[in-house]
C-alpha cells in the first residue's frame, strides 16, 4: 500500500461506494421534478382562471395536493443533493463543511416542511 504504485496512491480517494447512490438520487429527483413540474404547468394552464378561489379550489383536491407535497419535496431534495456536491468540492477545511451541511440541512428540511405543512392546511380548508 505504498505510494510508489498507482494503486497505492488512490486508494481511499474513490467515492467509497457511496457516489453512485448520490448520483441515481440526484437523476430520480431530476426526472421526478421535470414530471411534476410539467403536471404542475399543464395543470395550472388548463383552469379556468388563476384567481385565488379557483386555484385554492384545485390545490385542495387530493390529487393536486399530493402531487404538490411531491414536488415540494423533491424540489427540496434535489437541491439539496446538488448543494452538497457544491459544498464538498469547495469547502475543504472540515469544521466549515460540517456546519454548512448542517446549515443546508436545516433550510431545506426546514423549506419541505413548511411547504408540506402549506399544503396540507390548504387541502384541509383551513386556509380558505
Amino acid at each position: 500500500m505504498g505510494n510508489g504504485t498507482n494503486i497505492g496512491r488512490v486508494r481511499g480517494l474513490g467515492s467509497a461506494k457511496s457516489g453512485t447512490h448520490h448520483w441515481m438520487l440526484q437523476r430520480f429527483t431530476a426526472v421526478g421534478n421535470l414530471v411534476l413540474g410539467l403536471w404542475l404547468l399543464f395543470s395550472l394552464v388548463g383552469l379556468p382562471d388563476l384567481g385565488f378561489k379557483t386555484v385554492m379550489t384545485w390545490a385542495a383536491q387530493p390529487i393536486s395536493a399530493t402531487a404538490l407535497v411531491l414536488f415540494v419535496v423533491t424540489t427540496f431534495w434535489h437541491a439539496r443533493l446538488g448543494l452538497q456536491v457544491l459544498i464538498e468540492d469547495y469547502v475543504h477545511e472540515h469544521a466549515n463543511k460540517f456546519a454548512v451541511m448542517t446549515l443546508l440541512n436545516l433550510a431545506s428540511f426546514g423549506g419541505a416542511a413548511f411547504g408540506v405543512f402549506a399544503i396540507v392546511r390548504i387541502a384541509l380548508g383551513a386556509a380558505a
